[in-house]
């Protein structure tokens, strides 16, 4: 297995609309590990490990959001792997978009 590893922020309308939820469930049905956090400038951070072909389903799925999201871009940088394991994880930003 090819692992690749990423961070992907994620702008637009992607906070207050259940963004970081949805970014948990595809990337567990993706099998894939990491966490989701909203940012203070208002995009949404995704670190993610697994797969290549796991990756590039969740940032399909990340390009595409959840109902009453609008997603502008995404900005993918790719990582060095960092043996992220054990699941995917929702972690609070600290602003008031939580």
């Amino acid at each position: 297995m090819t692992t690749r590893s990423v961070e992907a922020t994620v702008r637009g309308v992607v906070q207050g609309v259940g963004f970081r939820w949805f970014a948990a469930r595809a990337a567990s049905a993706a099998r894939v590990s990491g966490w989701v956090q909203n940012q203070p400038d208002g995009s949404v951070l995704v670190v993610a490990e697994g797969d290549v072909a796991a990756i590039e389903s969740l940032l399909e799925a990340l390009r595409e959001g959840p109902p009453g999201a609008w997603v502008s871009d995404v900005d993918v940088t790719e990582m060095p792997e960092r043996g992220i394991r054990g699941g995917f994880e929702i972690r609070a930003g600290a602003h008031r978009g939580d």
